[in-house]
This record gives structure tokens, sequence and C-alpha cells, in this order.
């Protein structure tokens, strides 16, 4: 007989973080709340998953916790845990969206499955054909000269990659930021993102613009819905762009192939709900010659191991990743040993399953809300 998941425990937590972040969409401050979800089996296998939902990307950590607790907990009682494209159709059967409660769902039962056959995630997906990822960080602090200082440190300890956030200020300041950034550290890759910080009718002139300074590339400069002129913007700059809120799933990615909104596209295990999904966009991205970047909410360690995992087995997420926050942004994380960055780039978890394990003392200081 199939072990079977057994005890399902949903935990709403609050992470204090160490400075206020602002871009294009909003600001964040003093904490970010998370869903930590835990499933245990009768044979006594834990797994651990992580849902991160922002108020501006259209969900929250509550709806998120209740969507499992009450919607999604029914089709998980009792569900075979290696049978994971089973159980997470039922999950899409049972509710629609909450993409970010299923991510969840879903990176536990890889973590079970990872951890009775003694190998990671990765191994699972095929197997890693990159064992680093190269890191970027965001520069997104409001105090621009303490991020100054972030980066030039950084610099020194390997990383050479850097996406700053604009949209919030006005274009006159953003080009003296990146000025005054790319003086800094002359020798990193600097990248922009705008996070729909602009409208369309304002775009083209702005982006013309900040292209003249060449960074490495423009992500998102205008809202989800306007793919048609983000397409026109990709066409008009001689700088790649990059599409990240106008892709969430497959039939967006098979679009964007199709009409050529972007050159380049922003993969988040938040949006697509789950490593399956997520690899059906990088195929049809890389079907398009369209390479991909590991991006995130402000997900910890549980969920950024489970990225670090898809990006290590899937080649077309070449561009690296962001998933700095445990390290850099929070006070405190909940796991014994989050992700490895040295060099500028994150190792990836070589451990059975996601390689996580939680700090039960952190965990606890942080919770809001068990179910």
């Amino acid at each position: 007989m199939p072990d079977q998941v057994d005890r399902i425990a949903v935990t709403l937590i609050a992470t204090p973080i160490a400075m206020k972040r602002s871009q294009g969409s909003g600001s964040i401050a003093r904490a970010v709340k998370r869903v930590i979800l835990q499933l245990r089996t009768r044979d006594g296998i834990e797994g651990l998953g992580e849902a991160q939902a922002w108020e501006p990307f259209g969900g929250t950590a509550e709806a998120t916790a209740a969507a499992i607790d009450l919607y999604l907990r029914p089709v998980l009682q009792g569900a075979d845990p290696s049978a994971i494209s089973a159980t997470m159709a039922g999950c899409d059967r049972a509710l629609a969206g909450h993409p970010e409660a299923k991510a969840a769902i879903e990176m536990a039962l890889f973590d079970i499955l990872g951890k009775r056959l003694g190998v990671p995630v990765h191994a699972l997906l095929g197997g890693a054909v990159r064992e680093a990822i190269p890191l970027s960080f965001s520069i997104a602090d409001p105090d621009f000269s303490a991020d100054l200082d972030r980066a030039r440190a950084m610099v020194e300890t390997g990383h050479r990659i850097f996406k700053m956030k604009t949209g919030f200020l006005s274009p006159a300041e953003d080009f003296s930021r990146f000025e005054r950034l790319r003086e800094a550290v002359p020798q990193a890759d600097i990248r922009i993102d705008y996070n729909q910080g602009l409208s369309v009718i304002e775009a083209p002139a702005v982006l013309r613009g900040i292209a003249a300074l060449k960074p490495g590339f423009i992500e998102q400069p205008i809202p989800r819905g306007h793919e048609r002129a983000l397409a026109e913007l990709s066409a008009m700059l001689d700088v790649p762009v990059l599409a990240d809120e106008s892709i969430f799933d497959a039939a967006d990615m098979l679009r964007c192939a199709a009409e050529r909104w972007a050159d380049a596209a922003s993969i988040k295990l938040m949006k697509t709900g789950g490593i399956l999904k997520a690899r059906r966009i990088a195929a049809i991205a890389e079907a398009a010659g369209i390479p991909c970047y590991g991006g995130t909410l402000w997900e910890g360690g549980i969920a950024l191991a489970a990225a670090a995992h898809l990006i290590a087995a899937t080649e077309n997420i070449s561009l690296g990743c962001e998933f700095y926050m445990p390290r850099y942004a929070m006070l405190a994380d909940i796991v014994q040993q989050g992700l490895v960055i040295e060099n500028g780039a994150v190792t990836v978890p070589a451990a059975p399953g996601l390689g996580m394990a939680l700090d039960a003392g952190a965990f606890k200081r942080q919770t809001e809300q068990a179910r």
C-alpha cells in the first residue's frame, strides 16, 4: 500500500525585515507575511512548503492560508505523496487560482518524495545542469546611499549582478540613481525593474533615456494587460525587455512567444503555481529562443530552495536569480540553514528533498496563526 498524507499543518507567519523596500508597484516595510505548510505521511516523512502572496500581485497571505486549510486540505488528506501530478490536478479542480497555495503544496510533496528516495528535488526533475546560480541583488532601499554601500561590499565578495528598482521616483531621479550605481560598481551587470511603474503613454520617452545607459535588461516597464504596447516597446529598444507580471502561466508564455511581447521572461513559483507548471513555461520560452530569469516575491528558504532546484534542472532559466531575501533583507528566516551564497552565486542544495529543515525557535517566534 502506498504511503499517504496523514497530517497537514498550515501556519501563517510574519517575518521582520531589515529595511524598507520600494518599487514601482508599492513598498514593503517592517515585516512580510508567509504561509508555511507541513505535510507528514503515515510513514513519518515530513515535507515542507512555503507560500508568499503580495497584495499588488493579486493575493494575500491570509487568503492563501485559508485556501490550503479549507479548500485544498480535502485533496491532500490521504493522498499518495508520490502522485504529484495527480494531486496537483485535483487541487486545480477543487479551487481556481491561488497559485501561491498550490506552489507550497507541490514543493512539500516533492520534498517528501526526495526524502523517501534519498535524492535532491532536482534529481527528480532530470538532474542538474548547473550547481550554482548567479545571484542578483535588488537596489530598492529608499536610502539609496545605504544600497550603494551594500553593493560595493557585495562586489568585494564576488557579486556581479544588481537590479535597480525604478518607477517610484521621477525619471530624472532614476537616471541619476543608475549613473551613481554604475560609478559605484562599474564591473557589474546592472538591470532595471519598473514593476509596471510606467504608464503606456510615458514609457517610450522614459525607456529611450534609460536604454541609453545600457542596462542589462529592462523588466516589466508597463502594467499587465498592455502586452501589445509591451511588444512595441521591445521592438523599439536595443536593450532586452523582460516580462514579469505579464506572464503567469503557459498560455501567457505562448502568447508572449507568438506576439514577441519581450526578449526574456521572469519565472516565479508563486505566479506559476509550482515547479511542474514553471517548467512548461520554460519549455515554451526555450522553443521560442526566449531565456528566463528566476524571480521571487518575498519567499524564504523553503520556497527559494524549491526554485533553486527548478533552475538547477532547467537549462533555459539562464539569467540568474534574485534569491537574496533571507540573507540580505530578512532579519531572520525560519530554517536552520538557508541557501548557501558564495562568490555571488546560490549553491544548489544537494541534500535529499528540498534540503531545508525548520528552526523550531524562529518558527515559533514568527507564528501568527496555526491551523
